[in-house]
């Protein structure tokens, strides 16, 4: 399997190689100031620079956390970075680094529990949350404390990432038999489904300026968010309006599972896998 890091101009409706590499790599988060992506690979994360023309990535010090998933973002100030990590539980647990802790400092008591999305002010995450084998959307402080539960097990909820002006969150759902993408207000009231058309939708972005939300679509036979899938990267506005398929490719878990936008709204990054052959 090879991993093709791209970045997708939003003006031009063109596909920029970043980098390439043998080895699985997965999710890349754009840096508030536009310099690198963050991605991971083997359980770690790295700092890929957009500013050389043959970039190599660079190791981030995570301390004692090296069973990272794809799970991973930047806070709205760049201070810090939340992460999901395996290493000291063997399940899925949230940390932050930065901002004046030394070690990754955890977050989430209850596990698993999966990062997704920082709330504008830098003051919460939202994760998805298995609890008694339902999957669910939660908020919590970046102190730490308890969890806030905002869906109830109505079918698998993930995904959840906030509108640029606090007021909403994105998330996928499976309540009405496939998945779709769907929205709510940050404290679980106003529930709105937005798509609705026989794929299989998850992982919705909402874009700097809060006019758009990427997603990423799988067929709608597929169960679950798989790699190694044809599947297509989608845009609409951010009411659900005017669904558009930017392009088809091979790709799916590992793709656009984080915020992906760059600060300026003008692209996102994605990772492309190609099938090795025998």
């Amino acid at each position: 399997m090879r991993s093709s890091v791209e970045i997708y101009d939003i003006n031009t409706r063109e596909c920029e190689v970043v980098w390439q590499t043998e080895d699985l790599v997965e999710a890349p988060n754009w840096s508030r100031d536009g310099e690198f992506l963050v991605i991971n690979g083997d359980g770690l994360l790295y700092a890929l620079p957009l500013d050389e023309d043959d970039p190599e990535p660079e190791l981030i010090d995570t301390s004692f956390a090296v069973r990272l998933n794809n799970d991973h973002g930047i806070s709205p100030d760049g201070a810090s970075i939340a992460f999901s990590d395996h290493t000291l539980y063997g399940k899925s647990c949230i940390y932050l680094l930065g901002d004046g802790d030394g070690e990754p400092r955890q977050v989430t008591d209850k596990m698993p529990s999966y990062w997704h999305g920082w709330s504008p002010d830098g003051k919460e995450l939202a994760y998805c949350g298995e609890r008694n084998g339902a999957f669910d959307i939660y908020t919590v402080s970046t102190k730490g404390g308890s969890e806030r539960r905002l869906t109830n097990g109505e079918g698998h909820n993930d995904g959840p990432d906030y509108s640029p002006d606090g007021e909403w969150i994105y998330f996928n759902s499976s309540r009405t038999g496939s998945m779709q993408i769907w929205r709510m207000r940050i404290d679980g009231s106003d529930l709105q489904q937005l798509t609705s058309d026989g794929y299989g939708d998850w992982f919705p972005h909402p874009s700097p300026d809060g006019s758009k939300v990427l997603f990423l679509s799988y067929d709608a036979d597929v169960s679950g968010h798989p790699r190694d899938k044809q599947v297509w990267l989608r845009l609409m506005d951010a009411d659900g309006g005017n669904v558009e398929t930017l392009f088809e490719f091979f790709g799916g878990q590992g793709s656009i599972n984080v915020p992906n936008w760059s600060p300026d709204g003008t692209a996102f990054a994605f990772v492309r896998y190609f099938p090795t052959t025998d």
